[in-house]
């Protein structure tokens, strides 16, 4: 990508900012869409909180000062809308986020859009068991495959913080796998 700094100039720019802004979706939709659709599960809902953090994105660019770097701070924006929409479906529905959680992976069996099997499932209903920030750093860690640092700067969080709970999430996820 151009240089970051030059970018966010053309996004910002009247005369640009279209043309920046396809740009932008092309370049991160596809990671971001991963990230959310590996928090929500559903592809559907995916989409729609994908929807929702361009258009924040889009609304809050003039406020970004550089001090991370661009993708960060969309994948942090794409993970607050992700944790806020799971939140408020639950509490639509009257019930617990992880009663959703474990709702939703039910249904994956039925989703034209997911392609796991047994074990998938069995391993979606173990990281379900994991506090909130464990789920987090497991799935970006292990589904995105995205780096430690690029996790801290995303969760703004210390690097030697998400390696214990990465750590801790495996090993949970190793015991619950074991005994179910």
């Amino acid at each position: 990508m151009v240089d970051e700094k030059e970018f966010i100039e053309q996004l910002l720019n009247p005369k640009t900012q279209n043309t920046a802004f396809q740009k932008l979706i092309s370049d991160y939709q596809r990671p971001l869409y991963s990230h959310v659709r590996n928090i929500v599960l559903n592809h559907d809902d995916a989409d729609d909180v994908l929807q929702n953090t361009f258009v924040k994105v889009f609304q809050y660019l003039k406020n970004f000062k550089g001090e991370s770097k661009l993708f960060s701070w969309m994948y942090r924006i794409a993970t607050n809308e992700a944790l806020t929409f799971l939140n408020q479906k639950a509490k639509l529905k009257g019930i617990s986020s992880e009663d959703l959680q474990n709702k939703t992976i039910e249904n994956l069996r039925s989703d034209v859009h997911y392609d796991g099997d047994e074990i998938q499932l069995k391993l979606q209903k173990a990281i379900v068991t994991l506090p909130e920030k464990q789920q987090l750093v497991f799935k970006m860690k292990y589904f995105e495959e995205l780096k430690y640092e690029e996790i801290a700067e995303i969760l703004g969080t210390s690097v030697g913080a998400l390696k214990a709970s990465y750590h801790h999430a495996v090993k949970k996820i190793e015991l619950y796998v074991t005994s179910n």
